[in-house]
């Protein structure tokens, strides 16, 4: 019987200690689902324009000239065309320009595309335009602007306003 006594307490101790470790806490086990889902986006051709003022200074009745830049912004491989319109004044044409001044006088000028003053910078798509492929960035592009000669008009202020128009 002595060793059944020895016996009773070893038992009971493995009994206590495997119910100690059924209560000891246990790791979670998390569940997880996933999913996928497309992203897309369509992108639109466009461009931004602005340019510089063209300033003559003053007029002596000799050639005068003077540059604009004129600054064009497209999305990346946008094909565009850069025109210039004829101004304000009466009559005026992209080949034949005027600034209009007191009791309304006019000084000629012209707007070419080309430093020799030989290309004319009008708005005809194809004609007489000025074309680039955006990149995505601010190309810039010089207007040159040239006053004729022996104008000898009335004395003051001469201004025109000009539309450039970017065609894509």
């Amino acid at each position: 019987m002595k060793y059944l006594n020895v016996a009773k307490p070893a038992l009971l101790a493995g009994v206590l200690g495997f119910m100690a470790l059924a209560m000891a806490p246990s790791p979670a086990v998390a569940a997880t689902a996933t999913t996928t889902f497309g992203v897309s986006a369509t992108v639109q051709a466009t461009c931004l324009v602005s340019a510089t003022a063209v300033a003559f200074g003053t007029y002596t009745g000799a050639v005068a000239n003077s540059t604009s830049t004129v600054s064009v912004t497209c999305t990346n491989t946008t094909p565009y065309n850069v025109g210039l319109g004829a101004g304000l004044a009466t009559g005026a044409t992209v080949s034949t320009r005027s600034m209009t001044g007191p009791a309304s006088a006019l000084l000629n000028y012209a707007m070419y595309s080309d430093s020799a003053h030989s290309v004319n910078w009008g708005q005809t798509v194809g004609t007489d335009t000025v074309t680039g492929t955006g990149n995505g960035s601010a190309q810039a592009i010089t207007v040159y602007g040239q006053t004729a000669a022996a104008q000898y008009v009335a004395p003051g202020a001469y201004a025109d306003t000009i539309t450039a128009t970017v065609t894509y």
